[in-house]
């Protein structure tokens, strides 16, 4: 998913809103969600902890797209993909499969799909029974506004009028479409549609170079298959920590990626049973397959939103406060349709506030420099709070160190030669401000910064709680350590 911020469209306030009461008015109030993913279901199940009466009306499936097609199925991908990159340092540990040299391995790809697939419909199901057994209504369908303070859901029987104190509208967004790069599901594909495949592509051209394409392209890199990445910028991974970037571009370049920087891809043809990609300078590449990863577009259109007096902006997202208001009394809206950062974790918090907010319960609003993202490459890239350009640049006050976990003794036995611990602090106040961390589940290493910044840890405390010796974990204390005289 990309990392897309957005300004606030309306005033921030904890206060609830217009025509919802507090506590004295959460039982019995009619809430309707407009979508089954992570900013719906988290929603629905703090409105029932509410006490309000709750349906999610979802065509898809519960969970969504972040669950049947995005998030769920491409982790799970890349953790299979994941195991094949280990290989790597099997030889230097001393490890030698019994019938011959280290690496021989393959992935058997049907037995991967059919995993990646069964675990999302896993996923679907148990948020689905969840919902039930707290006593959300749940509706198979297509919803859409019908003013402000309803909900029409088209079914199979018909259509349906939902009344509602409060709706939220939690649709999502769907993979950007070239005019020039049609998918056809078969060759030309976005990445919804990669799922379908029954073997490894034998030359992946992957467009676009952001945080779709990149885990895709390493993922089917490390599974077996040749891949080209088309990147119409200087580097991959262009809106990351431009360290943590080059440090993935190199490693996909090692292992044997074609990486076709300043490069825009001008259109995707299918030729034969392959694909032509032909650059904006002329150049034609030829592939098996094509992954286009240039991007989302939320799914707004068909929601009546003018009608209910919701606003949107030019590319059309849902315009949201930081307490998930639209422009509309009592209708809120979360996740990718807003575009205010395209993560699950962003989206669950954003219904959740959305709730807190609308039922009168106590809130805080949403807090971008407290949101840790990853990007599920190998090795992974994960960062929170501000990032280093904003020292750099002398917008703000902070000190910076780096360590490489190269010189970590657990690293050391793992295997792990690549990756580092970047922590930013302010000087004035030694407060951990930001952190970026490369490195093998640096998703789960990320934890401790984004705590410290969540609850405003200075340095000096961070380096004080004791780590587990020898663990990763304790290069981001010895981090801390080193910013102690950074003050001034």
């Amino acid at each position: 998913m990309s990392h897309v911020t957005s300004t606030p469209t309306s005033p921030t306030t904890t206060e609830p809103a217009s025509g919802v009461g507090r506590s004295s008015t959460r039982e019995g109030s009619r809430v309707v969600v407009i979508g089954g993913g992570p900013g719906g279901y988290e929603a629905a199940l703090v409105a029932r902890q509410l006490g309000a009466e709750v349906t999610v009306v979802e065509r898809q499936g519960m969970g969504g797209s972040a669950v049947l097609t995005d998030v769920v199925p491409s982790k799970t991908l890349i953790a299979t993909a994941e195991w094949m990159t280990v290989t790597e340092e099997a030889a230097d540990l001393g490890i030698r499969p019994t019938g011959g040299h280290a690496g021989s391995f393959e992935a058997d790809f049907a037995t991967v799909d059919a995993r990646v697939l069964s675990l999302a419909k896993a996923q679907s199901a148990d948020i689905r029974t969840r919902l039930e057994r707290e006593g959300v209504g749940l509706v198979d369908g297509e919803g859409r506004m019908d003013g402000p303070s309803a909900v029409i859901a088209t079914t199979s029987y018909g259509d349906q009028r939902l009344p509602a104190d409060v709706v939220l509208l939690a649709t999502g967004a769907r993979p950007r479409v070239l005019p020039t790069a049609v998918p056809d599901g078969e060759r030309i594909l976005n990445w919804t549609q990669l799922y379908q495949l029954t073997e490894v592509p034998e030359r992946l051209i992957v467009v676009g170079s952001g945080v779709t394409g990149a885990e895709f392209a390493g993922a089917y890199n490390g599974l077996g298959a040749d891949v080209v990445l088309v990147s119409s910028r200087d580097r991959v991974l262009p809106g990351e920590d431009p360290d943590a970037a080059e440090l993935i571009e190199t490693v996909f370049k090692r292992r044997g990626m074609e990486v076709l920087s300043r490069s825009r891809a001008a259109g995707a043809r299918r030729v034969g049973d392959g694909v032509e990609v032909e650059l904006a300078d002329g150049r034609v590449v030829q592939g098996s397959h094509c992954l286009i990863a240039v991007g989302a577009v939320p799914n707004t259109e068909g929601l009546e939103l003018e009608g209910a007096g919701v606003k949107v902006s030019e590319s059309g997202h849902i315009q949201v406060d930081r307490v998930s208001r639209t422009t509309a009394r009592g209708v809120y809206a979360a996740g990718d349709c807003t575009g205010v950062l395209a993560l699950a974790s962003v989206a669950a918090m954003q219904g959740r506030i959305a709730m807190w907010h609308s039922l009168g319960d106590a809130v805080s609003p949403l807090d971008l420099s407290q949101v840790s993202a990853n990007v599920f490459t190998a090795p992974e890239i994960a960062t929170v709070g501000i990032p280093e350009h904003r020292i750099t640049s002398g917008e703000v006050r902070g000190a910076i160190t780096t360590l490489p976990l190269a010189r970590n003794p657990r690293a050391k036995m793992l295997g792990i030669r690549e990756g580092f611990v970047k922590m930013f602090s302010h000087r004035a106040s030694g407060l951990v401000i930001g952190g970026v961390v490369v490195g093998p589940r640096a998703s789960e290493l990320i934890f401790p910064i984004t705590l410290a910044i969540s609850n405003r840890l200075t340095v000096d405390q961070v380096s004080s709680a004791f780590t587990v010796y020898p663990s990763l974990s304790g290069t981001i204390a010895e981090a801390a350590r080193t910013l102690h005289d950074a003050r001034g």
